[in-house]
C-alpha cells in the first residue's frame, strides 16, 4: 500500500472515531459531518492507491461511480451513497436536506456510522 493511500486511510479511521464520540455525546451533526468526512476520505483513499486523477467533489455517490467505473467494486448500495450525500450539507450548515423532516437523531447518525465502519474496513482489508 503507498505511504499516501495509509495517511488518507488514517485520517478517514480518525474521522471515524470522532463520530463515535460525538455520538455518544448525542452531537448528531458534527457526527454526520465526521461520517461522511471519513466515507469521502477513504474513497479517495482508492483513487490515491489505483492511481486514479483526484476527482474534487465531495459526492459520495460522484466518487463511488468513478471507482467502479474504473474496474472497482465499491462495498456501499446506492440507497447508502444517496444517505452519505443528503447528510453533507446539513450537517455542515443549518439548511433543508434530503432527508424527510431533517433532524439529525441518534438512529440516523448510527445508521450512517455503521455504513462508514463497514466501508472503511471492506478498503483497508481490500488494500492489505
Amino acid at each position: 500500500m503507498k505511504e499516501e493511500t495509509k495517511l488518507w486511510l488514517k485520517y478517514a479511521e480518525e474521522n471515524l472515531e470522532a463520530a463515535r464520540v460525538l455520538l455518544t455525546s448525542q452531537l448528531y451533526n458534527p457526527s454526520l459531518h465526521n461520517v461522511q468526512q471519513s466515507v469521502e476520505k477513504s474513497l479517495k483513499a482508492l483513487f490515491i492507491e489505483y492511481g486514479i486523477k483526484l476527482k474534487k467533489s465531495h459526492s459520495i455517490s460522484e466518487l463511488k461511480n468513478i471507482l467502479e467505473n474504473e474496474g472497482h467494486r465499491i462495498e456501499l448500495e446506492d440507497d447508502e451513497s444517496e444517505l452519505l450525500d443528503s447528510i453533507y450539507l446539513p450537517s455542515k450548515y443549518p439548511v433543508g436536506s434530503a432527508l424527510p423532516d431533517y433532524y439529525p437523531d441518534h438512529e440516523t447518525t448510527k445508521k450512517c456510522i455503521d455504513i462508514a465502519r463497514r466501508l472503511y474496513d471492506d478498503i483497508t482489508n481490500k488494500l492489505k
